[in-house]
């Protein structure tokens, strides 16, 4: 089972108090909600369904989770922290009305500001998820804290993600290997004539059924519509010869792998064999600049030079690395001039992609580990088609 313990949460937050003293705040609040979970999930493991939620972290004591009713069962059984408390302003996120529920005990943000300075005085406090907060919210929490320093706290959640543990990883390795298992499917039951929800209907399934707790997306387009950086998956007759463009994300305890390797149904041509030639060696020569120590940008300029040598920048839209983790795209993001160094235990995604080049737009990424020596991909399935592409211009998942 792949879990992250009791006591990796606690040790998160014995984390996070060290910044919050770096910074003299005495409480920071951790807002999520089912569209931006990733910060709270981190915190406390809770992940809302339609309502809104927090975790609030002082520096004496352990925190408590703040749900609303329809989900508060929901929450007590994820959460890390059994004190669950029920906040009015904290229901259903999609609509404006005031949902009445008679039979909830709540508490207010008043009553948990006074709680706090029972214990403390209480200065400061960091939000992290001010951008992802309603502004209706974002003013009754500073009426309840009216004459207390509010501060952004986000770069403290974003600087305690930015390495993995060993929890981590393996949840984002069986990620992986899940999504190689819906991926490989595709490749193997992809034809002409089945529409593309049909297809991506198969990854929906088969990862499923291999133990995903989610599947964020399957991004999947065919023939003319891969001229686009994303799109999902339509009624569109798949036709012979048509470059399929199918991007998989799959969540495992919250953290997020992505598989992507251009493949076509039916006969390939020989353009489309040159196409994806190129971003096979794109990707292949910027993975060497992967290790610990090594500057990230190494990483952006070597598919950019490769690009160039091979005159197809005005087909590249966008860096080809960026972080995964609790969200399938998160720091570190580099560009050419990035100054951030890589560091043993980061875990990012290759993303090379050409868009709008005449013989297809397509990219391959894969999710990796980054080690002192170089990285561990955690996509099997992704190294085996470039290798085996490498040997033969051929897509084989056997």
């Amino acid at each position: 089972m792949f879990k992250i313990s009791k006591e990796e949460f606690a040790a998160r937050v014995d984390k996070l108090k060290t910044l919050m003293k770096e910074r003299e705040m005495q409480a920071c609040l951790i807002y999520g909600d089912e569209y931006r979970k990733e910060n709270l999930r981190y915190m406390s493991n809770y992940w809302p369904l339609f309502e809104r939620g927090a975790v609030m972290v002082t520096l004496t004591g352990e925190p408590f989770v703040i749900a609303a009713p329809e989900g508060e069962m929901f929450c007590r059984e994820m959460s890390a922290w059994s004190d669950v408390r029920l906040l009015p302003e904290f229901a259903c996120v999609t609509v404006p009305d005031k949902i009445e529920y008679p039979q909830a005990h709540y508490t207010s943000l008043t009553e948990i500001r006074q709680e706090i300075q029972g214990k403390e005085p209480l200065l400061r406090i960091g939000i992290v998820g001010i951008d992802a907060m309603p502004e209706p919210l974002m003013k009754v929490i500073a009426d309840s804290f009216a004459d207390i320093e509010i501060v952004d706290a986000n770069d403290l959640l974003f600087k305690l993600r930015m390495t993995k543990t060993a929890s981590e990883v393996a949840c984002l390795q069986e990620a992986a290997r899940i999504a190689d298992e819906g991926y490989k499917l595709m490749i193997e039951r992809a034809k002409p004539g089945m529409t593309e929800l049909e297809l991506a209907s198969l990854a929906y399934g088969e990862c499923t059924k291999q133990g995903a707790e989610n599947i964020p997306f399957c991004l999947l387009t065919s023939g003319k519509r891969v001229d686009t950086i994303i799109g999902r998956a339509s009624g569109k007759v798949i036709e012979d010869g048509d470059m399929i463009m199918a991007a998989l994300a799959v969540q495992v305890e919250g953290y997020v792998a992505t598989v992507n390797f251009p493949f076509v149904a039916g006969e390939m041509s020989e353009e489309q064999k040159a196409f994806i030639d190129i971003l096979v060696e794109a990707e292949n020569q910027a993975l060497s600049k992967i290790k610990a120590g090594a500057n990230q940008n190494e990483v952006v300029r070597t598919v950019k030079g490769y690009f160039k040598k091979m005159n197809v920048t005005e087909y590249d839209l966008y860096p080809p690395m960026h972080g995964c983790g609790l969200a399938e795209a998160e720091s570190p993001y580099p560009d050419e001039n990035s100054e951030a160094i890589f560091a043993a235990g980061m875990t990012v995604n290759m993303d090379v992609s050409l868009f709008g080049h005449p013989h297809g737009s397509n990219r391959i990424e894969e999710s990796l580990l980054v080690t002192e020596a170089g990285y561990e991909s955690m996509s099997k399935l992704v190294r085996h088609l470039s290798k085996t592409w490498k040997e033969s211009a051929t897509i084989s998942v056997c």
